[in-house]
């Protein structure tokens, strides 16, 4: 599985050659498939699992647009860490558990920001949540990135 998309994502990269490394382009690739796949599960979310109402869980209630936040994140993990593992950042020499507990706090950290710049758009401004999300999502996107090349799957010096 792992060789078949790799091949796949590399044969679409020589045009993109001159532009950028190949694991940029791949990470651009992966990215944008998970980005595309946790929009998808947002929007579902948001208007068929809960309906645009309050989400009681336990002793907490989340609004719509948080739940479903929430919800599609839960998935968007486990797919983004196995694609920037197996495909992306296949020469970090880190331990896998190292990896994944970094990717954790790299992705935390990423929800924690998608959050509050959600909350500010849908309970402030008053943007439909999704336009809310799309917009965060860029914002994200640059920030993940730094923090995944540079701390989560970034390759020891050896020696």
């Amino acid at each position: 599985m792992k060789e078949s998309l790799t091949g796949l994502l590399d044969r679409f990269y020589p045009p993109f050659k001159k532009l950028m490394p190949l694991q940029t382009f791949r990470y651009a690739a992966c990215g944008g498939g998970n980005t595309l796949l946790g929009l998808s599960i947002y929007w579902v979310s948001l208007h068929y699992i809960f309906e645009n109402s309050i989400f009681h869980f336990g002793i907490a209630a989340l609004k719509p647009h948080n739940a479903a936040l929430f919800f599609s994140s839960c998935i968007v993990f486990c797919v983004g860490f196995l694609l920037n593992k197996y495909i992306v950042f296949v020469a970090s020499n880190l331990r896998g558990r190292v990896q994944v507990f970094r990717y954790f706090l790299s992705f935390f950290f990423n929800l924690v920001i998608n959050y509050f710049i959600l909350k500010l758009f849908v309970e402030r401004l008053f943007w439909p949540p999704f336009v809310s999300q799309l917009i965060t999502t860029s914002f994200i996107i640059a920030v993940s990135y730094l923090t995944q090349k540079h701390f989560t799957f970034r390759t020891k010096n050896v020696g």
